[in-house]
């Protein structure tokens, strides 16, 4: 399924799930992220399970990637001399499980070893920024979805009007070229999809599967 037609359903059920949280104080309040039930294999139910992804085999082809970027990023890491870093990450099927759940499930569980990763460079003094191709009217929602998950988010860049009429690729360069302007070296850029990484400025790229395009 096209990565856009994804996102506008997303879109549309995030939309709605908006104006629940705003209308409920109480339900907008994130628990604590030690408190998040884990996510079994067996409990995901999803555009994947549609598009014949296998969500065991998923996870495990995410920790492949993952274990390659833990060890790069503690090596870089480790005599920053007072430099800026920051990684840069996508959100849906990169740092949430998004296909692998209802749309309407709050908060969409965290992809458990980017979580990790993402954790620990912060440790090490790394900004985490997340540059997606939702659209800006949810971005109260995938703040408080990522927040929730137990994420830190240093900056979370969403599309504006004008950018929804850009190929996204040109978008999600133009966020990481002004993540650079910010002063930061962009150490690391994970995502899932070609269009998450053309265009440069980072100095390592990680790729997850997107299995030819069967996850947005």
């Amino acid at each position: 399924m096209h990565r856009h037609t994804l996102g506008a359903r997303t879109a549309l059920s995030a939309a709605a799930a908006v104006g629940i949280l705003v209308a409920s104080p109480a339900t907008a309040t994130a628990a604590p992220a030690s408190a998040q039930v884990s996510v079994t294999a067996a409990s995901t139910v999803g555009v994947a399970d549609l598009a014949g992804v296998d969500y065991g085999t998923w996870r495990r082809d995410v920790k492949a990637v993952v274990d390659t970027a833990r060890p790069y990023i503690e090596q870089r890491t480790a005599n920053a001399d007072g430099e800026k870093q920051a990684i840069v990450l996508d959100i849906d099927n990169t740092s949430l499980e998004t296909d692998f759940h209802f749309f309407l499930h709050l908060p969409t569980p965290a992809v458990q070893d980017v979580r990790d990763l993402a954790r620990y460079a912060h440790s090490r003094g790394v900004a985490v920024f997340f540059v997606t191709a939702r659209p800006g009217i949810i971005h109260a929602l995938t703040q408080y979805n990522l927040k929730a998950e137990g994420y830190p988010v240093s900056g979370l860049y969403v599309r504006s009007l004008p950018d929804l009429f850009e190929e996204v690729s040109t978008y999600k360069t133009a966020k990481r070229a002004e993540i650079e302007a910010r002063g930061y070296t962009i150490i690391a850029n994970i995502g899932n999809r070609p269009t998450d990484f053309v265009g440069g400025h980072a100095e390592r790229t990680f790729k997850l599967p997107d299995y030819d395009g069967k996850l947005s």
